[in-house]
C-alpha cells in the first residue's frame, strides 16, 4: 500500500513554530517516526511539505492512479482551500486529515475546515502521533 503524507504550510517549522502549541520534535523527526513505525509493515511512504497552495494541489493531483491513502495536515490551508479541497474530491484517494493541536479547541477561525469535507477520518489533537493513527487507519481500512 502506497501512502502520501503531505504538510502543508509552516510544518517545515515544527520545533521552532510556538512549540507551546506543536511540541518541540522537529519535521525531520515526524518524518522519521512515521519511518520507524512504518517498518515491517508492507507501506511505501511517500512525504511532501509545500508552503504554497498550488503545489500542495499539484501534488494531490500527482497521486491519482499512484497512491492508495493520503494523510495531509493542510495547515492554514485548512480553512481557506477551496482548491485543495476540489483536488481530494478530484483524485477520490482516502483520505485523512491530520492536525497536531486540538483546532477545534483554538481561535474561532480554526473551526472552519474545507478538507474535511473530502476526508474519511479526521483526527486533531494527538500531536504528531496523530500522523500514526491515520496511516495505521488507512492500511486497516484500505490496504490490500
Amino acid at each position: 500500500m502506497k501512502i502520501l503524507v503531505i504538510n502543508g504550510p509552516n510544518l517545515n517549522m515544527l520545533g521552532i513554530r510556538e512549540p507551546d502549541i506543536y511540541g518541540r520534535e522537529t519535521y525531520a523527526s515526524l518524518i522519521e517516526k512515521i519511518l520507524n513505525h512504518c517498518k515491517g509493515k508492507n507501506l511505501d511512504i511517500e512525504f511532501y511539505q509545500s508552503n504554497h497552495e498550488g503545489d500542495l494541489v499539484d501534488k494531490i493531483q500527482a497521486a491519482y492512479g499512484s497512491a492508495d491513502g493520503i494523510v495531509i495536515n493542510p495547515g492554514a490551508y485548512t480553512h481557506t482551500s477551496v482548491a485543495i479541497l476540489d483536488a481530494v474530491k478530484a483524485v477520490s484517494i482516502p483520505t485523512v486529515e491530520v492536525h497536531i493541536s486540538e483546532v477545534d479547541k483554538r481561535e474561532e477561525f480554526r473551526q472552519i475546515s474545507y478538507i474535511r469535507l473530502a476526508c474519511v477520518k479526521t483526527i486533531t489533537g494527538h500531536g504528531t502521533d496523530g500522523y500514526l493513527e491515520a496511516i495505521d487507519f488507512l492500511e486497516e481500512r484500505f490496504g490490500k
